[in-house]
C-alpha cells in the first residue's frame, strides 16, 4: 500500500531538526520507532547494515507545489521564493509527481547536517548513493495509495503541519502548516476539512511521523480511525 510492503527488505528514514524515525520492512516483519535523539544514530543497528531500498526524506517546511504545465525549470527559485521565504545561499531543487501532474519544488536548506550523515551511513545493497528527498514528496505518494475516497496524509514535527488530502482520485489540499504544538496541528486538519466539506467521523487519518499516546487518543475522538504509515 505505501513505500514498503512486508515482503521488501528496506528502510524508510524520517529525518527532522529534532530528531528522526525509522520504518522497517524485512521479511513478514515491519518494525517501526518512535522519535529518536540523533545522538542513537551511531549505536542503532538498524542504520549499520545495507538494505534493497533505502528512503530518506527530510522535513522541510520549504517545499511548494505546481502543476506541471506552469513549471519552468529556469524559474523553479523564483517560484520556490513566492511561496516560502528563501535565504541567498538556499539550495533549490524540484521534482516530479507523476499521480498528480505536478512538480514539487523544494529547499533541503533547513540548518541541519544529520541528513547527510544519515545518507553517508545506510547503504543500499548496490552500493548506490541515496537521496534526500523533502518529506511532502513521500507524503503525496503515500495519500495516493490509501484505499478510501477521503484520502488524509499528514506528518508532524519541529513545529509544523505537514498535510496532504485527497478525494477519489483529485488532489484536494497539499500544505505545510506552522503549528507550534499538536493541538494547533489537529485545527488545521480540522479547518482544511471543514472547507472541503469532508467528515472526520467517516475518514481515516493517516500519520508518516511517529505518534505519542496522547496525540493518537485525541485524534481518535473525531476519526473513524487513525493509522501509522
Amino acid at each position: 500500500m505505501f513505500g514498503y510492503d512486508s515482503e521488501t527488505n528496506g528502510i524508510s528514514i524520517q529525518v527532522s531538526l529534532g530528531g528522526y524515525s525509522f520504518r522497517v520492512g524485512e521479511g513478514n516483519e515491519i518494525r517501526r520507532s518512535g522519535w529518536l535523539d540523533h545522538e542513537k544514530l551511531f549505536t542503532a543497528p538498524e542504520f549499520h547494515r545495507s538494505y534493497d531500498r533505502v528512503e530518506i526524506s527530510l522535513l522541510t517546511p520549504k517545499t511548494a507545489l505546481i502543476p506541471e504545465e506552469f513549471f519552468s525549470a529556469s524559474t523553479a527559485r523564483e517560484s520556490l521564493a513566492d511561496v516560502v521565504p528563501l535565504r541567498d545561499d538556499d539550495r533549490v531543487g524540484y521534482m516530479r509527481v507523476p499521480d498528480y501532474g505536478a512538480i514539487l519544488l523544494f529547499s533541503t536548506s533547513i540548518d541541519e547536517t544529520f541528513s547527510k550523515v544519515v545518507a553517508r551511513t545506510v547503504m543500499k545493497s548496490d552500493g548506490s548513493a541515496v537521496p534526500i528527498v523533502p518529506e511532502t514528496y513521500y507524503l503525496l505518494r503515500d495519500v495516493a495509495g490509501i484505499g478510501e475516497y477521503n484520502k488524509i496524509m499528514a506528518s508532524y514535527a519541529d513545529g509544523w503541519l505537514y498535510l496532504a488530502i485527497a478525494q477519489g482520485d483529485r488532489l484536494s489540499l497539499c500544505n505545510v502548516f506552522p503549528a507550534v504544538d499538536f493541538t494547533t496541528a489537529e485545527y488545521f486538519i480540522f479547518l482544511v476539512m471543514k472547507s472541503l466539506q469532508m467528515n472526520p467521523e467517516v475518514s481515516s487519518v493517516f500519520f508518516r511521523t511517529p505518534l505519542s499516546m496522547e496525540e493518537e487518543l485525541s485524534l481518535y475522538r473525531y476519526f473513524k480511525a487513525v493509522e501509522r504509515v
